[in-house]
């Protein structure tokens, strides 16, 4: 579990290095849904998408604490 990330001498909070991970999973998955058509079938595209960045968040949180 990461305490806390120091950049230049500065204290981050570890979300700093979880953040563009749940970014980059949530582009993946936002990319592969308009290259499958299926991104038509939701009915409130940027809620889904946020949901689906705090899902990820989550995860990526979850998974590292447990390392």
């Amino acid at each position: 579990m990461f305490q806390a990330v120091v950049l230049g001498g500065l204290e981050f909070s570890p979300l700093i290095v979880y953040f563009p991970i749940a970014f980059i999973l949530t582009a993946l998955t936002r990319f592969a849904l308009h290259r499958l058509d299926w991104h038509d079938r939701i009915w409130k595209v940027a809620w889904f998408e946020v949901s689906l960045f705090v899902c990820y968040l989550a995860l990526a949180v979850y998974l590292y604490q447990s390392v």
